[in-house]
Order: C-alpha cells, then sequence, then structure tokens
C-alpha cells in the first residue's frame, strides 16, 4: 500500500512539473516515421545513470517503461537502451505525442521530449480533366480545350506539392507550387504545352517525396478539306490513289473503298493504295474516307473516278518540201492524265519518235505537238500517229502527212498573164474582122469627148502583101484624090477592089454619106471604062 501511495505521489509531481515545462517550451523535438524505429534519449548527459522512468503524457502521465527490473513494460514495443533511452518499435501514428524521462541519481532530473510521427507522402495521384487515352495509357487532349490539373496523396502532415514542365527536347522547369494540393486549369492548349508534367509531393516533416510524371499529348485535327486524288508514279504504269488530309496531328486514318458497293480496297496512315489494271474499268469510282482522333466521328470523305483518254487532231496535215509543219494533239476526259506518245505507222509501225534536230515534240498539259523540219518527200510523207495512254486505256488517232514540191508563183502568174494578153488580142481581131460597126460607134464616142484626130479603118479581102505595096497605094490615093478632089472612089491593084473610108474630124455621118457616094461612082466608072473599051482607037 505504501509502494502504490509513492508511485501516485511521484506522478502527481510529475504532472505538475510537466505542466511547468510545457508552459517553458522546455522539450527536445523527435520526428518518426510510421513503421519505422525510433530512439528517445533521456537529456544529453553521459556517464554513469541512475533510475530512469519513462511516461507518455496524455490527459495525465502513462508509465511505459523503467529501469527497474520488478516493474515490466507497458508493451513489448517499449525497450530501454543504454539503460537511459525509450527505444518504440514499429511506430504509427498513434504513437505522436510527448514522453518524459524521469532519472534519480543524487538528485531527480526530468527531461521531456516530443515525438512527432510522419506518413507519406503515398499513393500520388495526378489527374488531367477532359482527355483521352490511348491504347498505351498516353493521355491526350485536343488544342484549344480547357484542362483541369490535380495532384493528391496520401501524407501527414498534408504535403507540399509542385508542378514541374518538360516540353520535348528542353529541361524541366518548376510551373507552380502549393503548400496543401496542386489545382491549376489551363484555358487554351496549345502545341507547345505537350509534353511531361510532374507532381513532386513532400513530407514537410520527413522531407520525404515522390512523384509521378504524366505524358501529355496535344492533338489538332486538320484544318483543311481532304483532298483525293489518281495519278501514275514515274515509271509505272500502275493507278495510285492518293488521300491528303493535312495540318492535322497525328496524321489522320485513310479508308479507300470503291464505289457503289463499299468494297473495301485498303486502310492507313498514309493514304496511299496502288492499283493494277485489272481492279480498273472506264468510269469507275473510288471513295477515300479520313478520319481524325479528335476530328469529327464521321470523319471527311471525297470521290475520284477514272476515265480513260479520248483525242481530238487534224487528220490531214500538208508540208511543202524543205518547209516546216506542226502537227497537233488534244486529249480530252482522261483521269488521270494520259501520257502522250508520237509513232509512225508507215516504214516503222509502233517506233516512238524521239525529239532531235528534225523532229521538236512539245506538251503541254493535255496537248501535245509534233514539228517536222525540212519537210523530205520521201523520209517523211505517210502516217503519224498519236498515243495517249494512262492505266485505264489507250487511244490512239492517224495523221496523215502529205509532202508537196512547192508551185513556182512567178511562173504561174506569168503565164496566166500571157492567156489573158492572147485572148485579148484574139477577141479584138475578131471584133476588128466582124463588126467594122463597131468601130464606127467607138469612134464616136471618141467625137463625144472631142478629140480632132484621124482614124482610118482598112477592111480588105486578103492581106496586104508587103510594106512597100501598101505604101505606093497611099501615094496613088492621095494622088488621085487631089486630081478628082472627090471622095471615095475604087482603086483597082493587082486584081483586088480595095475599099477606104477616111473619118475627118469624127464625122460619121459625112461618112456615111461618102460612102453612098462612093459606091455610086464606082458604079459610073465601071460603066465608063467599057465605053472606053468600044471605042476605035
Amino acid at each position: 500500500m505504501a509502494a502504490r501511495v509513492s508511485e501516485t505521489w511521484v506522478l502527481v509531481c510529475l504532472g505538475a512539473l510537466l505542466a511547468r515545462w510545457v508552459a517553458a517550451g522546455l522539450e527536445a523535438v523527435v520526428i518518426g516515421e510510421v513503421h519505422e524505429d525510433i530512439t528517445l534519449h533521456c537529456g544529453n548527459i553521459s556517464g554513469q545513470r541512475g533510475l530512469v522512468t519513462w511516461y507518455r503524457n496524455d490527459s495525465k502521465p502513462v508509465f511505459l517503461l523503467s529501469s527497474n527490473a520488478s516493474l515490466p513494460p507497458a508493451a513489448p514495443r517499449f525497450s530501454l537502451e543504454n539503460a537511459s533511452s525509450l527505444h518504440i518499435e514499429a511506430l504509427s501514428l498513434q504513437d505522436e505525442g510527448n514522453y518524459t524521462c524521469w532519472e534519480v541519481l543524487n538528485k531527480t532530473r526530468w527531461f521531456r521530449v516530443w515525438l512527432q510521427v510522419a506518413s507519406g507522402p503515398d499513393q500520388v495521384e495526378v489527374n488531367i480533366s477532359t482527355t483521352g487515352m490511348l491504347p498505351n495509357g498516353t493521355l491526350y487532349v485536343a488544342k484549344g480545350s480547357q484542362v483541369d490539373f490535380t495532384c493528391s496523396s496520401s501524407s501527414r502532415p498534408p504535403p507540399m506539392v509542385e508542378w514541374w514542365f518538360q516540353a520535348p527536347g528542353s529541361r524541366a522547369e518548376p510551373f507552380g507550387n502549393n503548400l496543401t494540393v496542386s489545382n491549376f486549369t489551363l484555358l487554351l492548349m496549345s502545341q507547345n504545352l505537350q509534353g511531361n508534367y510532374t507532381c513532386v509531393a513532400t513530407n514537410s516533416l520527413s522531407r520525404r517525396h515522390r512523384k509521378v510524371t504524366t505524358e501529355l499529348l496535344v492533338y489538332s485535327p486538320p484544318p483543311s478539306a481532304l483532298q483525293c486524288w489518281a495519278e501514275i508514279p514515274p515509271g509505272s504504269f500502275l493507278l495510285q490513289l492518293t488521300c491528303l488530309w493535312d495540318g492535322g496531328y497525328p496524321d489522320p486514318n485513310f479508308l479507300w473503298t470503291e464505289e457503289p458497293g463499299g468494297v473495301m480496297v485498303g486502310t492507313s496512315n498514309l493514304g496511299v493504295e496502288m492499283l493494277n489494271r485489272s481492279q480498273l474499268s472506264d468510269g469507275r469510282k473510288f471513295k477515300c474516307v479520313g478520319r481524325h482522333i479528335v476530328g469529327p466521328e464521321s470523319g471527311a470523305s471525297c470521290v475520284v473516278q477514272i476515265k480513260s483518254p479520248s483525242i481530238l487532231s487534224e487528220p490531214i496535215k500538208t508540208c511543202l518540201v524543205g518547209g516546216n509543219v506542226t502537227l497537233s494533239c488534244q486529249v480530252t476526259g482522261a483521269y488521270p492524265h494520259a501520257k502522250i506518245l508520237w509513232l509512225r505507222n508507215l516504214t516503222q509501225p509502233d517506233t516512238i519518235i524521239q525529239p532531235n534536230s528534225r523532229h521538236l515534240i512539245s506538251v503541254t498539259g493535255q496537248s501535245s505537238t509534233l514539228t517536222i523540219r525540212n519537210c523530205s518527200q520521201d523520209l517523211d510523207e505517210g502516217y503519224y500517229v498519236c498515243r495517249a495512254e494512262n492505266p485505264v486505256g489507250v487511244r490512239e488517232v492517224d495523221i496523215w502527212l502529205n509532202v508537196k514540191e512547192p508551185l513556182n508563183i512567178v511562173g504561174i502568174v506569168g503565164t496566166i498573164v500571157s492567156l489573158l494578153l492572147l485572148g485579148l488580142a484574139i477577141i479584138s481581131g475578131l471584133m476588128l474582122y466582124y463588126s467594122p460597126a463597131f468601130c464606127w460607134k467607138l469612134g464616136n464616142t471618141f467625137r463625144g469627148q472631142d478629140m480632132g484626130d484621124v482614124m482610118v479603118l482598112v477592111e480588105s479581102e486578103e492581106e496586104m502583101e508587103v510594106e512597100e505595096d501598101a505604101a505606093e497605094e497611099e501615094q496613088e490615093v492621095e494622088e488621085e484624090a487631089s486630081e478628082r478632089e472627090e471622095l471615095p472612089k475604087e482603086i483597082p491593084k493587082h486584081g483586088h477592089i480595095h475599099r477606104v473610108t477616111a473619118l475627118v474630124n469624127g464625122n460619121v455621118d459625112w461618112m456615111g454619106n461618102g460612102l453612098q457616094a462612093l459606091q455610086d461612082d464606082s458604079s459610073e466608072q465601071q460603066s465608063d471604062v467599057i465605053q472606053e473599051e468600044d471605042r476605035p482607037v
């Protein structure tokens, strides 16, 4: 009974002493972590130690352990080290609190220890809103979206949280910090915010930290329209279908189908499919559907229709020997564009004409021209073939080139002029011979123009024999005219009768009267001649 009274008195005295120490703040602070062991020292004294007793200070002191072997420990986790220190195994959060060491050696001493128990950080979690997840677990968001970031962990006391950001190819940089939890929002995600986000949670007591890194991708749908076309790769006769949806990240996926019917041709993220001739026919349609991970769910589509070529050309061309000629060929309706070739179809069938010094080939779009220089009838005359071909079909057209000798223009003109002059001379002669009245009308016309010229028209039964006879005849006529002073009269010469009519000053009326008088006088002269012949000599 005396022992219990003595122990109770000791506890009461210890409680009063601890109250004073708490008020004075005289205590040591020790930090431990959950599930770990900790040792609390009884003062900072070396040398011989006295009887040591440890108490836990809650609402009232609780006995834990004593160096007196007759007093067992309050729990097996508690043990005495170095005859004075309290060793606690497998700390728990319930072990946190104030501890008091009471030592009796010559005198009584008390030492107070404040034990703080830290836990964590454990279970660090990063939450990023408005995201999708790839099959490998990587998160992604759409460009321009609003994204919320949150980092939390299980820790006592609450952890200090820091955010670090590392863009691809750069160093990590602190993004922001908060002493309890880290919550922040990015209003408009952009491509330069793509990278690794790291949350670091640190226990403020133990300084233990944990971090979690999350990769965040920023995707953007293609801003342009989907395009598709068909073409022929260089050096190949296969048909290449190409689908392009440019500007997005990552690349979209493409699906080619045959329409109608939706028979799948192929799928890839390149949008390129190769088809051989057996899969092609004139007018067949192919459809490309492009889908992006953050684009419209239905995607975008376009259709191409392949067609065989048609050819327009002139069927016949002409070239002069030594000259130049150009043969033209226009391809229409071909898709994809046709390849245009020029061939000879006479001496060298199906031989492709290659450009050289005499053959110039020009191709502009779906038009082609073949220029032949210095035309030769032996080498160049004949059929030429314009061939247009694409994987859908082949078309050909024949063009006949006619090579001619150049025309002598000067000779032709001279011949025509000569013929005209000869015809004019013949017509004039016939008119003079068969229509002397025309000459009278022509003379009257000249008179009307006040012309005082004298024109003599001679009509004979035969051509004048020589120029000398004509001169003599003219002289005789002048002599007889001067003697007789009358007009006109008949002049016998070489057994022929010549009628001479003179137009004086264009007096046609007088000429007509003179002609009648001449005929009467001729009859009288013939009568006189007969009478003279009957007269005796």
